[in-house]
């Protein structure tokens, strides 16, 4: 099978970038990772990539094939180009992180993230027990996605909030926080919350579902950052934008059954956050002008006269069904 890659390299001394062409005969059952390997191997030896298990347990091979962060040893060619052998694939490192050559880069603040929260259980028992923690099944199926965590960063690399803002804290350090904070063992769930929900935390992902597309291991990273902001509001700690936002967002819902727009920005940021309301003023402005702010939801949900859809005893039939769904959550067992 003829293979053909457009490798993305980075001169280290001059930082020039630019990209190196190759074609190569190989296997059909040929990964990228392969053929790459054969392309250092045999075609030009200062090509620089990561890479150690070939088998998507160590990470080490995380980059970008044709705009998207995959595992080398993974991408399989012939899947990727579905059989045309013409098809040039792109292959470029991974995003979001300095380059340090080629498809190399320097994982430093992945790794200072993932520091960031933490990323060990706290128990906060005194004294501490003579014997094991013992923690039920059902908890640890709970956290067996965010356990198969190989820490490769193809969630960092892709991640749309990190792109613009680099105090966000990321998905995969976001995912290894939930994993200790929602272990039944751990001490500190509050502390962690807490600052969890400032500036850069949960309330900051846009949920644009990358960080779940592109993890090799099913973790889902988002659908964490989800329920810690689920625990977050559950423990209290609401007095933040983010929570804010789904409350109002859910009284919106629940009180009119549609969402109301006029409400959104001063629920979610204060009525009296006058910087913040000056602010969003042309965004509103905006909105105004294509009718996106009806005078008929002026007033705010919950009281009299606020705007309401017809047929509204359904859509809180589907509220009441939603919330009866909910999971319960796992305790430790007392030894």
């Amino acid at each position: 099978m003829k293979v053909k890659l457009s490798v993305q390299r980075t001169d280290p001394e001059s930082g020039k970038t630019g990209y190196s062409k190759y074609e190569i005969e190989a296997p059909e059952n040929t990964t990228v990772l392969d053929a790459l390997i054969q392309i250092r191997e045999y075609e030009d030896g200062t090509l620089a990539l990561r890479c150690s298990c070939r088998s998507a347990i160590c990470g080490s091979c995380s980059m970008r094939v044709d705009g998207q962060a995959r595992l080398a040893c993974r991408a399989k060619i012939i899947a990727l180009t579905r059989g045309n052998e013409e098809q040039e694939l792109t292959v470029e490192p991974m995003g979001n992180m300095p380059v340090i050559k080629d498809l190399v880069v320097d994982m430093e603040s992945f790794w200072a993230k993932v520091r960031q929260v933490d990323p060990y259980i706290q128990p906060n028992v005194e004294p501490p027990p003579d014997e094991e923690y013992r923690v039920p099944n059902e908890s640890m199926l709970d956290l067996t996605h965010t356990m198969n965590c190989i820490m490769c960063g193809a969630c960092v690399s892709d991640c749309t909030v990190l792109e613009v803002d680099k105090n966000f804290i990321a998905p995969a350090a976001l995912a290894k926080a939930y994993r200790v904070t929602a272990d039944p063992r751990d001490g500190k769930a509050h502390e962690r919350l807490e600052k969890l929900s400032e500036y850069g935390g949960i309330w900051d992902c846009t949920r644009c579902n990358m960080c779940v597309e592109v993890c090799p291991k099913g973790v889902a990273p988002m659908n964490r950052i989800m329920q810690l902001r689920e625990m977050a509001i559950e423990a209290g700690i609401t007095n933040n934008a983010g929570s804010r936002h789904t409350a109002i967002f859910t009284k919106s819902i629940t009180d009119g059954g549609r969402l109301n727009e006029v409400w959104m920005v001063p629920g979610s940021v204060g009525m009296f956050n006058i910087p913040r309301m000056t602010k969003e003023m042309p965004g509103a402005l905006r909105m105004m002008r294509v009718g996106k702010l009806p005078l008929g939801q002026a007033i705010p949900p919950g009281l009299p006269g606020s705007h309401k859809i017809s047929g509204m005893e359904r859509v809180r039939n589907l509220i009441r069904k939603s919330a009866s769904l909910k999971p319960r959550k796992p305790e430790v067992v007392e030894s």
